[in-house]
């Protein structure tokens, strides 16, 4: 499955880098693509194992607080 994430305080190379682990860390996450120009992150998931609501907590525990992006 695939989520696209806004992540507005995302602003330099460290935001996406620190992000990018929080994403990492998750279990069943298969690939990450963070961007702090667009401040977004595309993520692709195993839905048995995790969901979009435990990757915006993920991204709101590293300080960067993020959601859905319809």
């Amino acid at each position: 499955m695939t989520v696209k994430l806004d992540v507005p305080t995302t602003n330099c190379v460290t935001c996406l880098i620190t992000v990018t682990h929080s994403l990492k860390k998750v279990d069943g996450v298969k690939k990450t693509e963070v961007t702090y120009r667009t401040k977004s992150a595309v993520i692709i998931y195993d839905d048995t194992k995790t969901n979009a609501e435990i990757l915006m907590k993920a991204t709101t525990n590293a300080g960067y607080p993020s959601t859905l992006r319809r």
